[in-house]
């Protein structure tokens, strides 16, 4: 699964939901390919790269991860998880050992090859019946042309009929002419084909439902079956796609593409997204941080809360409290939290906003306030504790 135009589009929630789609039959196995040359996302800034994941195995991924387990139910493990740097680092040891022979390292074929023999490593650890790999970033990058590159290669390896690609990419909806535009689609899709893959299922994000004419000039220019064009509009709920995927024939394509005869079970999950829709009852829930400006790095607790009121009819309001500013005295405690049923402190780098963290531990704690408190958050409220009521320093 490939994206263009710009990021943003949705690749990790559409894989998951094609993940969705396949997985009451076939064990799936999701691998994410990140540019970046940090190992990891662990140390990154929350405000720069969104939410860092942390999985069972204490792997800390990229936040698409969050996205995989919730849509597949399953666990999922850090070696899943490809960046430029676990890569490159890889094939740096490798050299320092002698593997390569005295051979000039190079990105190709060395980076590339390190790549491939991630990808059957894991399809075989895992036995997976399908593998679904996501590279990040979008098609022209410069930091994940290996990656794309690598996916490349594997059509003459694994044989054309064993591998889909899938594109996403963005079709405009222009306001002054009243109409969707695909020339963009036009031009990112030229570029990947640049890069020598021609994708088998075009995936349009819009506005609106992709027309049967905007299709077919889709179909024209970029040389995919009309009927493998996708649509991906804007919707309530991002746990809408797989159902709106298998609307539009995506399952179709999929069992026609790899000669499958699979039928989704969307059952439970139709009646989890009715509750999101139209819940019975509501609550109020504080969400205390100092990233608020970017919800992507809460991702998960957002997402959490979505899925508990899913399964309790329940739709939880989220209040977004910056501690900066209880920190500041620029709002105060009763003003932030009025009306409010439960409080979540989730984590967070450095001193910046921590005392205004434990200001709303303590009035948690002294007003009988239902108090979550995630990594930096359980550990603040152990200070609050160890000041307020043991008289620690």
């Amino acid at each position: 699964v490939t994206g263009g135009v710009m990021s943003g589009l949705g690749k990790g929630t559409t894989t998951a939901s094609i993940g969705r789609l396949l997985r009451n039959r076939f064990k799936i196995v999701p691998i994410k390919c990140d540019g970046y040359l940090n190992v990891d996302p662990g140390t990154m800034n929350p405000i720069e790269h969104g939410e860092v994941f942390v999985l069972d195995d204490g792997g800390e991924v990229d936040m698409d991860f969050g996205h995989y387990e919730r849509f597949l139910d399953i666990n999922c493990h850090f070696d899943w998880n490809l960046t430029s740097g676990k890569i490159f680092n890889a094939v740096i040891l490798n050299e320092r050992k002698g593997d390569y022979l005295g051979k000039t390292i190079q990105i190709f074929p060395h980076v590339i090859d390190e790549i491939k023999s991630q990808f059957y490593r894991i399809a075989e650890t895992e036995k997976a019946d399908i593998i679904l790999i996501e590279i990040g970033g979008t098609v022209g990058d410069i930091e994940n042309s290996w990656f794309i590159e690598a996916v490349r290669q594997l059509r003459k390896e694994v044989g054309q009929e064993n591998i889909i690609y899938i594109h996403l990419t963005y079709i405009p909806f222009l306001y002054s002419v009243g109409e969707p535009k695909t020339k963009p689609a036009q031009r990112d899709v030229a570029l990947l084909r640049e890069k020598g893959i021609y994708p088998d299922i075009l995936i349009g994000r819009s506005r609106d439902l992709i027309s049967k004419k905007i299709k077919e000039k889709l179909a024209f220019y970029c040389d995919v079956d009309s009927i493998s064009i996708i649509g991906a509009k804007d919707i309530e709920s991002i746990y809408e796609i797989p159902i709106m995927f298998e609307r539009d024939g995506l399952l179709d394509v999929l069992n026609r593409k790899f000669h499958l005869n699979h039928e989704a079970d969307l059952a439970h999950w139709t009646r989890l997204v009715e509750n999101i829709k139209n819940p019975k009852s509501e609550v109020e829930v504080a969400i205390c941080g100092k990233y608020t400006e970017l919800k992507d790095a809460y991702a998960s607790i957002i997402e959490s809360l979505i899925h508990a009121g899913a399964h309790l009819n329940t739709k939880v309001n989220l209040r977004w409290i910056e501690t900066t500013d209880v920190e500041a005295g620029l709002i105060t405690l009763h003003e932030a939290l009025k009306g409010v049923h439960g409080m979540i402190i989730p984590g967070g780098f450095g001193i910046r906003g921590a005392e205004g963290k434990i200001l709303m531990i303590k009035y948690a704690r002294e007003h009988n306030m239902p108090f979550l408190g995630l990594c930096f958050g359980l550990q603040l409220a152990v200070v609050e504790f160890a000041r307020n009521r043991c008289r620690l320093k």
